[in-house]
């Protein structure tokens, strides 16, 4: 069930990307990061409805944990979101998505300690060669000795470590609630949108001094950032909490499939021999990850 809705949730988020990038260049980073939440929330309280009925109920055993965890996994999932859009406007949109790519190997580092997570051999084959890919695709060889003076790429990087936390902190969130996993998933989803809506909403109101500043912006695309990402948002926190969060965000890097497309057709952006060669071993990485857990 899992590498279902890993597919479902890359390819909602290749889309959500593609979209979210010309929100941002229209109306800017605030608005384009609240929109993936404030409007997103909606289908995700129905969702989160229909489990909660259909699926099953939970108890909050340990709220305060829970609290603590979605929390962070909030804050983290802004952060990300942000150093990814900052990274569209100084480097190309391949580069921002690929960039934050290497969230796989930082989230199953981080799971080791904190989910008691293993991995077999070809899983971490799986994981290494899909972030040297990743690098292969966006690192210019020529400029690699200056590399870590490339803002494009420190910002990547960043955004690939608070996504991992995001990985991990929502599969934590997840797992200190009984009941229903999948339930679990959607309770924990929705306390984060609702979270970054709050959040975000109250700083664009504070710097447009206009209290319905975050709906008068883009409605339209705005409301396809946030549909999608909804969508996209219940597939991976569903994976995160059945299997290792390493293993849902290697396989999600089929996502590169769809930002090569947008990449090319959308923003006309040209694609060069060494990046499809790093797409070609992200192709690999998501194979060996999908044979080490079947």
């Amino acid at each position: 069930m899992w590498i279902l809705v890993t597919l479902f949730a890359a390819t909602c988020q290749s889309l959500r990307t593609a979209y979210q990038k010309t929100l941002s260049q229209e109306q800017g980073f605030l608005h384009a990061t609240m929109a993936r939440s404030l409007y997103g929330l909606p289908l995700v309280s129905l969702y989160l409805i229909v489990c909660w009925h259909f699926v099953g109920q939970i108890t909050f055993p340990s709220g305060g944990l829970f609290l603590f965890y979605a929390t962070v996994c909030a804050l983290a999932q802004v952060l990300a979101t942000y150093l990814m859009l900052r990274v569209f406007q100084s480097g190309s949109f391949a580069l921002g998505t690929l960039l934050a790519k290497t969230e796989a190997v930082l989230a199953a580092l981080l799971g080791i300690p904190l989910l008691n997570h293993s991995l077999n051999l070809t899983a971490w084959s799986g994981i290494a060669l899909g972030v040297f890919g990743a690098l292969v695709m966006t690192i210019r060889l020529s400029n690699l000795r200056h590399i870590h003076k490339d803002m494009s790429f420190l910002a990547g990087l960043g955004s690939g470590f608070c996504f991992a936390v995001t990985s991990v902190t929502a599969a934590l969130a997840s797992h200190t609630l009984q009941g229903s996993i999948i339930t679990s998933a959607g309770v924990t989803i929705w306390y984060v949108l609702a979270l970054q809506s709050v959040l975000l909403c109250s700083i664009q109101i504070y710097r447009c001094r206009d209290i319905l500043a975050p709906v008068r912006k883009s409605p339209l695309l705005s409301t396809k950032v946030g549909l999608l990402s909804s969508m996209g948002s219940i597939g991976w926190f569903t994976g995160f909490a059945l299997i290792n969060p390493a293993l849902v965000k290697t396989l999600g890097q089929v996502e590169i499939l769809g930002t090569l497309y947008f990449s090319k057709r959308r923003f006309h952006e040209k694609m060069t021999m060494q990046q499809w060669v790093g797409g070609i071993m992200i192709v690999g990485s998501v194979i060996l990850v999908t044979v080490a857990t079947l």
